[in-house]
């Protein structure tokens, strides 16, 4: 469906919206949000009609709610002044005013996209005898993503969520990625889930695929085996790239609230683990993808329930807390970009900053978003992709 107004069109199917021939870049959330108050133009839209049906009932602050109301408003054209399409009903919520004509939008040319990369899938075996799922897309320079704390080769590699950054990664280098212990395609319920476990990975993986010389990413909990590999195989590692990184898990930061704040998600996990309409899931959701949009948390919901098992995610999750490289970060020699969401919720900007400051002449880009994870649509997200594209051309 497309609906017109006041020289825009707001296209739901291909989420766009267009001025003109220009296509206006908004966050997904935005998105939902107008999307939301066009198709319900006819009456009063109230708080909590707004929280139901953009932010499927999520926990959501007055300012969240005044920023996405200021930032639809200025994708559009109006503002809190004038109210010229988006009123304020006070203290009754929100209606659209403007006049909106609806199409089909089948007289519009298809979107031009660039075909999508291909991904082969193989396996290989630690160590300690896990097998392990190892993802190839894409030609180019190489660039070796670590496992993160929840991964699914295939079902990331569709996912609205990771797709896109995963997809335009792979057009410009040869992007590897691997399901590690406990995940995914990789064997679940193994002995060892630990750090050590997460570093016999990566060797593993490097070592069964051949490789020489690599960038390495490493992004939230897969960032601190990037740093080990790093600094005891400086010559293979070309660039290290950080984001929303962590070198202490939340039991090893002296915060007392970092220590409950993981006891309460681990004790969360256990009750409402891949339920999408679970306690559990709305807290996470509205941590991780603060902006995210109805159908991205829905995927998101569904990652954890086929990535692994409730019980296997929380011996991850305690795996990841009890990190603590800090140790190595002065003895990274290689060159190092650290990137961080300004107001991400699930890792504070301080923890990047820490790695920031340690590594002897790291770059350190802000990014500003709230999202742990960038997201397509919100400015941040081409900022990271461009940072990471130009660094490792270097």
């Amino acid at each position: 469906m497309e609906y017109r107004f006041d020289g825009y069109v707001l296209d739901a199917a291909r989420r766009e919206l267009r001025q003109g021939a220009e296509i206006v870049a908004v966050e997904p959330q935005v998105f939902d949000l107008l999307e939301f108050l066009i198709r319900n133009r006819d009456r009063v839209i109230s708080r909590d009609d707004l929280i139901e049906g953009v932010w499927a009932g999520r926990i959501v602050s007055e300012s969240t709610l005044a920023t996405r109301i200021n930032a639809a408003r200025k994708a559009i054209g109006d503002d809190g002044t004038a109210q010229r399409l988006i009123k304020t009903v006070a203290r009754k919520g929100f209606r659209f005013i403007g006049g909106v004509s609806e199409g089909d939008g089948q007289a519009a040319p298809p979107a031009a996209s660039a075909p999508a990369a291909a991904q082969s899938i193989s396996f290989c075996r630690t160590s300690d005898g896990v097998n392990l799922a190892i993802g190839t897309a894409g030609k180019g320079p190489v660039l070796l993503k670590t496992a993160n704390w929840l991964n699914h080769l295939e079902y990331d590699w569709q996912s609205p969520v990771w797709s896109p950054m995963l997809q335009r990664l792979a057009t410009h280098f040869q992007l590897i990625r691997y399901d590690g212990r406990g995940n995914g395609l990789a064997d679940r319920d193994v002995p060892d889930i630990s750090f050590a476990g997460f570093e016999r990975d990566l060797e593993a993986v490097i070592e069964n695929l051949g490789l020489e010389k690599f960038a390495l990413l490493g992004l939230s909990q897969g960032a601190a085996a990037a740093i080990t590999y790093a600094v005891r195989h400086p010559e293979r590692v070309s660039k290290l790239i950080l984001y929303g990184a962590y070198a202490r898990g939340r039991y090893r930061r002296g915060n007392p609230d970092d220590i409950a704040m993981a006891q309460t998600v681990l004790a969360m996990m256990q009750q409402g683990w891949g339920n999408e309409d679970s306690a559990f899931m709305r807290a996470f959701s509205s941590l991780y993808l603060p902006n995210g949009s109805r159908e991205q948390i829905q995927w998101f919901a569904e990652m954890q329930r086929i990535a692994t098992t409730g019980p296997i995610a929380a011996r991850l999750r305690s795996a990841c807390d009890d990190i603590d490289v800090s140790e190595y970060l002065p003895r990274v020699t290689v060159p190092t970009l650290v990137i961080h969401a300004r107001r991400d919720q699930v890792v504070p900007i301080d923890e990047g900053r820490l790695i920031a400051t340690q590594i002897p002449g790291a770059k350190f880009v802000t990014l500003e978003s709230e999202n742990h994870v960038p997201l397509p649509g919100e400015p941040a997200w081409e900022i990271f992709l461009s940072e990471i594209e130009a660094f490792v051309a270097l």
